[in-house]
C-alpha cells in the first residue's frame, strides 16, 4: 500500500524490487523459461538474422590509427573473439606516421583476457599516461557499472613482456579519470552509497589507496561529478552537474597537489562546459538568456578564470541554433550543434570569430566528432553517417579544406546502398507541432499503394537526439519489407532546447502525444496499418512504448520496451534509489510537490494499464537487467505482472498477444557486452518482432 497526498494506492508487485529475496529470483527465472517456451518456435528465424548479421560484419578488422603523443593507438577485432584487442605502435617523429612493422605492435589490452570466467565485460577508464607508459584501466564485469580501477606498467611490452601491475586495485570507481602531467598522479571519481558520483579522488600509482587524497566532493546529491584532462594537457576539468544546472573546477595538471579553481559559481538552470586553449577558456554556456547557448571566451592565468562580465562572446545566441560542444586546438576551434533537426558542425577561426560549416552529402544524416587527441595540428577527424551509408571516418585539412576518406565501416555480401532509399517526413501533433520522422526502406520492396511492416522507434529525454544512424542488424529487417521510422518526439533534443523543455515535468504528455501523431501519420499516409506496425524503445523510450501503449492501444501491432522506466512514479518516490534525487529536475519531485505527483501518476505505465476487458493491448516484449544500476529490474518485472494481472498476454488471446518479459541475469542496463551475444540479443528482438507484424511467407529476406 502507497499513501502519498492522501491518496492510496495498492501495490501487489512491490515485492519484486527486492533482488536478495529467493522469491524475486525465482520469479525472474518463470518470466524467463516461459518466454523460451513461448518464443521457441522463433528458433530458426533468430538463428537466420544472427547469421545474417554475422555475414555482414568484418569480424577481424582494425581501426584506422590515431596518434596520441609518440604512439599510435587502433583497435583490432578477431574473427570468434567477442571483444576488441587494444594496441600501439611507436611514432615515428620524422613522419609522424607508425613507425615499423606488425611486429612492433604492442598489445596494452586484450579484453578477451579479461572477460574469461565472466559473463559480462566493460570498461569504464581506458587511460595512457601522457609519457605513454602506464594504463589506467577500469572494469565492470556484473554490470553495475562500479569499476575496478588498476594500473599497468606498459614498458616491459616494448622487450617482449607482458605489462606489469602496480600492485593497487580500487574499488568502486566511476567513469571520471585524468593523468597528471607527471604521468604518476592521476585523479578518479566515486559514488555515494545511492550510486551516485560524488568525489574526485587523487592517488600517485604504486602508492596505497588508503592514502588517496579527496580534492572535491559534491554534497547536493542532484548532482553528479566527473573529471576529465583538457586536450591541451594543461589543465584537469572537474564538472558538477545536475540535469539543467553546472558548475566546473580546474585542476592543474602541471601541479596536482594545488587546490581546484572554481570556472563560475553554479547558478540554478545555467550550465556550461569549457575547452581550453592558450590563455583563454572558451565557454559554452546558455547564461544572460542564451536559451539554445553562445560561445564565450574567458581570460585565464593558470587555473584563475575572470569574472562572467569580462567574457568575449564569440559566437552569439542564435534562437532554433542550439551550440552542443566545442573542441578547442592550437590554431582553430570545432563548434557542434544542431539546427532544422539535423547534426551540424563549424570550424571557428579564432582570430576572426569567423564561424565555417563542415558541410555533409545527405540532409537525414548524422556527423560528429571522432577521437582527435593531439591539440597541436592542423587535421580534424569527424565520422558520418545517414540511414543508408553505412559509419565513415572523413580526416579534415583544416588549412585547405580538403577531406579523406580513412575508412568506411565494411558491410559484407551484396550490400549496395543504393538498394535503400531514407527520407524526412512530418507529422503534426494535436496542438500543431510539426515532429520530424526520419525513415527508410528497401526500394525493390516497397510498392505503391500497399502499406508496409514498420517499426517505429523513439525515446524523447534528457535533450538526447535520435539521429539517423546506420545498422547492420536494421538491414534484416529492411530486406524483409519492414520500414524503419524514427520519430523524433518532444523532450528530445533534436529541434534546440525548447524542442526539450516541451517534453519534460507536467509536459510530457507532448512526448507521447507526438509518438502516437507519429504512427497516425504514417498510417494515414499509406505507409503502414495498425496491424503491421510495431514500436520500440529503450530506458526513458521504454517509458514511451508504455505510456503509447496505454494511450493508444489499437495502433500498435507489437510493443517492444528495453530496460523500460515503465514505473516512474514509484521510482521518483524512493530517494534512496540510483538517480532519482538528480532525475527529479527531469520528471519532478512527487514526493514534496502534488502536481508533480499528479502528473507522473498520469502517464505511469504501470499505473495506467486498462483492463484486458475494455481494451485490446498488442503483443508485449519487455526486457530488463537484473545488475541494472540506472532502471532497475524490477520496473519491467512489475509492469509486465500487472499487465497479466489485467488480463493481457493470458488466456485464448495469449499466443497472438502475448506479454513478455527477458531479463539477463549477469548484465546491467547495456545487455549483453560481447558482440556475438548483442547480436544474439538483437537477433531474438528482431524475430520477435517480424513475427508479429509479418506474415510468414514474407519472411525470407530479398535476393
Amino acid at each position: 500500500m502507497r499513501e502519498v497526498w492522501g491518496r492510496r494506492t495498492e501495490d501487489p508487485w512491490a515485492w519484486l524490487a527486492d533482488d536478495k529475496d529467493p522469491a524475486t529470483i525465482a520469479h525472474l527465472h518463470r518470466e524467463n523459461a516461459w518466454t523460451d517456451h513461448a518464443t521457441s518456435s522463433q528458433g530458426p528465424l533468430r538463428e537466420e538474422i544472427f547469421e545474417e548479421i554475422r555475414a555482414r560484419t568484418e569480424e577481424t578488422d582494425m581501426s584506422v590509427p590515431v596518434r596520441d603523443g609518440s604512439w599510435w593507438y587502433h583497435v583490432r577485432t578477431t574473427e570468434g573473439l567477442a571483444y576488441p584487442i587494444h594496441c600501439r605502435r611507436p611514432d615515428d617523429p620524422a613522419t609522424h606516421q607508425p613507425e615499423g612493422d606488425d611486429e612492433s605492435e604492442q598489445v596494452i589490452l586484450d579484453q578477451n583476457l579479461l572477460a574469461e570466467g565472466h559473463s559480462h565485460l566493460s570498461i569504464g577508464v581506458l587511460d595512457v599516461s601522457p609519457d605513454g607508459n602506464w594504463l589506467a584501466c577500469g572494469v565492470d564485469t556484473d554490470g553495475d557499472e562500479l569499476f575496478e580501477l588498476t594500473f599497468l606498467d606498459l614498458r616491459p611490452l616494448a622487450e617482449g613482456r607482458a605489462a606489469e601491475a602496480s600492485g593497487e586495485v580500487i574499488e568502486g570507481v566511476g567513469y571520471g579519470f585524468a593523468w597528471a602531467a607527471d604521468s604518476a598522479t592521476c585523479w578518479y571519481t566515486l559514488h555515494d552509497d545511492a550510486h551516485r558520483p560524488d568525489r574526485v579522488v587523487r592517488h600517485r600509482v604504486g602508492t596505497d589507496p588508503a592514502d588517496d587524497l579527496e580534492v572535491f566532493r559534491e554534497s547536493d546529491e542532484r548532482f553528479h561529478v566527473g573529471v576529465g584532462l583538457s586536450r591541451s594537457g594543461t589543465l584537469a576539468v572537474i564538472e558538477s552537474a545536475s540535469a539543467v544546472t553546472s558548475e566546473s573546477w580546474l585542476l592543474d595538471a602541471h601541479d596536482p597537489v594545488k587546490a581546484p579553481s572554481v570556472v563560475t559559481a553554479r547558478e540554478q538552470g545555467v550550465e556550461y562546459s569549457v575547452a581550453h586553449r592558450g590563455d583563454g577558456l572558451y565557454v559554452l554556456s546558455n547564461h544572460g538568456g542564451a536559451r539554445d547557448f553562445a560561445l564565450w571566451c574567458a581570460p585565464l592565468v593558470g587555473t584563475e578564470v575572470a569574472p562572467p562580465d569580462e567574457w568575449r562572446e564569440v559566437v552569439a545566441h542564435q534562437p532554433g541554433r542550439r551550440l552542443d560542444g566545442v573542441e578547442a586546438f592550437a590554431r582553430h576551434l570545432v563548434v557542434h550543434g544542431r539546427a532544422d533537426a539535423a547534426t551540424v558542425m563549424w570550424l571557428l577561426d579564432p582570430q576572426t570569430d569567423e564561424l565555417s560549416p563542415i558541410t555533409v552529402d545527405e540532409s537525414v544524416s548524422t556527423s560528429g566528432p571522432s577521437a582527435n587527441p593531439t591539440f597541436d595540428t592542423d587535421r580534424y577527424r569527424f565520422t558520418y553517417q545517414s540511414l543508408t551509408t553505412p559509419p565513415t571516418l572523413y580526416e579534415l585539412d583544416v588549412t585547405t579544406g580538403d577531406r579523406t576518406i580513412l575508412k568506411r565501416q565494411t558491410v559484407l555480401g551484396d550490400f549496395d546502398p543504393d538498394d535503400y532509399e531514407s527520407t524526412r517526413d512530418w507529422a503534426q501533433a494535436a496542438d500543431g507541432t510539426r515532429v520530424p520522422i526520419s525513415l527508410v526502406w528497401r526500394r525493390d520492396r516497397r510498392r505503391p499503394g500497399q502499406p508496409m511492416p514498420c517499426l517505429l522507434y523513439g525515446y524523447g529525454a534528457y535533450e538526447a537526439s535520435m539521429d539517423p544512424w546506420f545498422s547492420v542488424a536494421r538491414l534484416s529487417l529492411l530486406d524483409r519489407g519492414v520500414v524503419f521510422a524514427i520519430a523524433h518526439v518532444r523532450g528530445g533534443g533534436e529541434m534546440g532546447r525548447e524542442w526539450y523543455e516541451d517534453g519534460k515535468f507536467g509536459a510530457k504528455h507532448n512526448s507521447f502525444d507526438d509518438f502516437v501523431a507519429c504512427a497516425r501519420h504514417l498510417i494515414a499516409g499509406g505507409w503502414t496499418t495498425p496491424d503491421r506496425l510495431a514500436a520500440r524503445g529503450g530506458s526513458a523510450g521504454g517509458l514511451l512504448m508504455g505510456a503509447a501503449t496505454n494511450l493508444a492501444p489499437e495502433l500498435w501491432r507489437a510493443v517492444v520496451a528495453e530496460v523500460g522506466f515503465v514505473d516512474p512514479l514509484n521510482t521518483m518516490l524512493d530517494p534512496s534509489l540510483p538517480l532519482t534525487v538528480i532525475e527529479r529536475e527531469e520528471w519532478g519531485d512527487p514526493l514534496n510537490d502534488e502536481e508533480a505527483y499528479s502528473w507522473l501518476a498520469s502517464y505511469s505505465p504501470y499505473e495506467n494499464v486498462e483492463p484486458a476487458d475494455e481494451v485490446t493491448y498488442p503483443a508485449v516484449l519487455a526486457t530488463a537487467g537484473l545488475n541494472d544500476p540506472r532502471v532497475g529490474f524490477h520496473e519491467p518485472t512489475k509492469w509486465v505482472a500487472r499487465l497479466r494481472e489485467q488480463g493481457h498476454g493470458v488466456g485464448p488471446d495469449a499466443e497472438r498477444r502475448p506479454v513478455l518479459l527477458r531479463v539477463e541475469m549477469d548484465t546491467g542496463h547495456g545487455g549483453p557486452s560481447g558482440r556475438y551475444d548483442a547480436w544474439r540479443e538483437e537477433a531474438f528482438i528482431l524475430a520477435w518482432t517480424l513475427g508479429q507484424i509479418l506474415p510468414c511467407r514474407d519472411r525470407q529476406p530479398s535476393p
